[in-house]
């Protein structure tokens, strides 16, 4: 289950080897049966992939037919990973190893070190990026954070496709890979990083699966070994194994044939990092009597939101288009996806805040919503967006739940409730599990209503609601439950990471969406350079940006909105287009080259920050002339939103009036306070530096810094210029968002 699912249930753990088959449909019981010889199933989204693999091996485990200490279930994230030891265990089946491949074989090289290569296992470098800081300085390159980052991905992916510094030009050439640097450049960071690294024996992720990989090439007995202890193997997302994984696999399986791997060519978005398709596209050629079994039944998606996704594919081009697999939707039909126009980014974020305080009202948990963009930087405006309409988010990419300090606490605290029992006063009066949960967590932040806002205090209360919700939910399933027994449910999950639902709209890359769902989506920024990314130049990546969006699209339960907006920032010159994936698919788009009928329907909007239209309806957009923003100082182009707000480069140097600058925190700290809101929903930091950069003395001055705007000049806009002008302020600010 995962943290996009509907409320936390713990279901009873089917009483028979029969019961783990009831419910599932024919071709997941169909994976389920298929207990031997190689099976390669073949799964779109939300068609029950997790479902089905889980329960084969619980069927297997649960009828005698698997020993769980036998199998080995690799994914690629340990959240992955978590969830479906989680299932496994709901459904009775123990003791099964369910790890991501960098921990499966990191658990191997630390226990065969010592017989391999003897002493110890060197040290895990945890951030690569200082010592190729310091590889690229050898070479006497200064990089900057971008570069760094680049420079640093390329290493992984020439590792992880078995790539060694002296061929890494070739390989480049090769496969028309847009290296960040000079091949030959690169080659020589690269083979500067490993010389560092072995001169002070540390290893990084790569490395854990090369000398895995290298150990079990040539000590056959140590391969022996594990092939002995591991007899049935299942491969999660297969789709994203890359040549490294693929070699570290064929050497776990040996020349057995109990391989079960599941993947959907569709769905692959790695492939920067090495992941490619091909293993599982060619799975029948190296395995020609494998038992193939399609899940297309779609419960997940409404069929408006099914017919979009096949529509965008049956337009697509290449090998793994060849092997798409149409989705049919089974769920009752929903309202059509929704299509937004809006002149620049402040206007498309602000109205999506608004659309989604409209569902919360409406009744969808602000937990069932997501807002998902191509690239993590197009998340500022968005925060500062939901911040301003009240509503809570959390950011996908935050520490795993069961790490956070008010989690860890909360946990200490329940413990020690559970062994004082009865004689701890705080449960005086607290009947059934989940009062007396109540109590304990009103200790460390919980109360009945949330804070208002968002922010560190809206995200402590978060994380404690969800631990109360799981006491209401364990109840329910157990009734008579303790407080020892919930105590060692969240021991069992913590191990698992196996986390409860945390309540917040979930702002994310729609690569880090992957494997969630949402009753509702929202996919912003679908421009041109955007969607598909501006670097995707051949065929090849093209398509991988196309599938990109349909793992988007496929989020979607219910609800989906797609936007776009003409230009980045108020009056700037609307010279974007909406991307070319949607031609066809949205109403008055023609469609270029579709493959097949073409899907989608639905209402557009074409909205200028103000209500939106009805479905259908097309609202002119005016036109603005204004320049492309540039930095004040040296006249760069920004592109980085916190930028933008200065208008000035990070690194440029600030003219900001200090003073001022304190007094504008002073002010914002004392309107937060009266408004119980974090101070970041009256103005950011930024938003104030820019102000205290510019000094407006007038309302037009103020209103165009970004951050501003026309809601919050007239909320705010009569106290800033007063402290601007040197002048003392302290009425209180009237109620309400001054929205309509």
């Amino acid at each position: 289950m995962t943290a996009a699912t509907h409320s936390t249930l713990f279901p009873q753990v089917p009483e028979t080897p029969d019961a783990v088959l009831d419910g599932l449909d024919p071709e997941q019981r169909e994976v389920a049966l298929a207990l031997h010889g190689p099976v390669c199933v073949l799964a779109g989204a939300g068609t029950g992939k997790t479902r089905a693999i889980t329960h084969r091996i619980a069927y297997g485990v649960r009828a005698g037919i698997l020993q769980p200490a036998t199998i080995l279930a690799v994914t690629f994230t340990n959240r992955a990973a978590g969830e479906m030891r989680g299932r496994l265990r709901q459904l009775g089946a123990t003791g099964v190893q369910a790890r991501t491949f960098h921990s499966a074989a990191l658990r191997q090289l630390q226990y065969f070190w010592p017989k391999a290569v003897g002493g110890e296992l060197p040290r895990l470098l945890e951030r690569k990026v200082q010592l190729v800081a310091e590889a690229a300085a050898r070479c006497e390159l200064r990089l900057d954070r971008n570069e760094l980052r680049d420079v640093t991905s390329e290493i992984e992916w020439a590792k992880v496709t078995q790539t060694v510094p002296a061929d890494y030009p070739a390989a480049v050439a090769k496969t028309q890979r847009d290296a960040p640097r000079d091949p030959a450049v690169l080659a020589q960071i690269y083979s500067t990083y490993e010389q560092l690294k072995r001169d002070r024996s540390v290893i990084d992720f790569e490395d854990v699966l090369l000398l895995t990989v290298g150990i079990l090439q040539d000590r056959h007995d140590i391969a022996d070994h594990v092939r002995g202890q591991y007899q049935h193997f299942v491969v999660d997302e297969y789709q994203d194994v890359s040549p490294l994984q693929q070699r570290l696999l064929d050497l776990w399986v040996g020349d057995r044939d109990n391989l079960c791997v599941v993947g959907d060519a569709s769905q692959t978005i790695y492939s920067f990092t090495g992941a490619t398709p091909d293993h599982l596209l060619n799975f029948r050629t190296r395995h020609p009597g494998a038992t193939v079994v399609k899940l297309v039944r779609d419960y997940r998606s409404t069929p408006q939101v099914v017919h979009l996704a096949n529509g965008l594919l049956s337009q697509a081009r290449g090998k793994a288009a060849d092997h798409r697999l149409e989705l049919v939707s089974q769920r009752d039909k929903g309202p059509e996806p929704l299509y937004a126009e809006y002149p620049d980014e402040p206007h498309e974020a602000e109205a999506t805040a608004r659309r989604i305080r409209d569902l919360i009202a409406a009744g969808v948990p602000a937990g069932e919503i997501a807002v998902l963009y191509r690239v993590n930087s197009q998340s500022e405006v968005y925060e500062q967006a939901l911040a301003d309409a009240g509503v809570p988010y959390q950011l996908r990419g935050a520490e795993r739940f069961f790490e956070r300090a008010e989690v860890r606490e909360a946990g200490t605290a329940l413990r020690g409730a559970a062994r004082a029992g009865r004689n701890d006063s705080l449960l005086d009066g607290a009947e059934g599990l989940p009062s007396q949960v109540r109590a304990v967590l009103s200790t460390k932040g919980w109360t009945t209503r949330p804070p208002a806002g968002s922010g560190a205090v809206r995200d402590r209360w978060e994380s404690l609601a969800a631990l109360v919700r799981l006491a209401e939910d364990f109840e329910a399933a157990k009734p008579g439950a303790t407080l020892t027994d919930l105590v060692r449910e969240l021991d069992e999950r913590a191990a698992a990471q196996h986390a409860p639902a945390v309540q917040g709209v979930t702002l994310a890359s729609l690569h880090s969406a992957k494997g969630l769902e949402w009753d509702a989506v929202f996919l912003v920024g679908l421009t041109e350079g955007m969607m598909p990314i501006a670097y995707a130049k051949t065929d090849e990546q093209v398509e991988e940006e196309r599938r990109l969006l349909y793992v988007g699209i496929t989020r979607a339960r219910l609800h989906l909105s797609l936007s776009w907006s003409l230009t980045r920032s108020p009056g700037g010159r609307a010279s974007r287009r909406p991307t070319r994936f949607l031609n066809g698919l949205r109403p008055g788009s023609a469609a270029l080259g579709a493959r097949g009928g073409a899907g989608g329907g639905g209402g557009i909007d074409r909205g200028t920050g103000r209500a939106p239209a009805a479905a259908g309806r097309t609202e002119a957009v005016e036109p603005r002339t204004r320049q492309t923003a540039r930095c004040r100082v040296c006249r760069r182009p920004l592109t980085d939103a916190g930028e933008m707000k200065l208008m000035r480069c990070e690194e440029c140097p600030s003219d900001m009036d200090e003073a001022l600058y304190g007094r504008l925190l002073d002010w914002r700290a004392g309107q937060a306070a009266r408004l119980s809101q974090p101070d970041y929903c009256v103005f950011t930091e930024k938003t104030l530096m820019a102000i205290a950069e510019a000094v407006p003395s007038t309302e037009g001055e103020l209103v165009v810094i970004a951050g501003v705007g026309n809601r919050k000049l007239t909320r705010f806009g009569a106290d800033v210029l007063a402290i601007c002008a040197g002048e003392t302020v302290g009425e209180e600010p009237e109620e309400g968002d001054g929205e309509g």
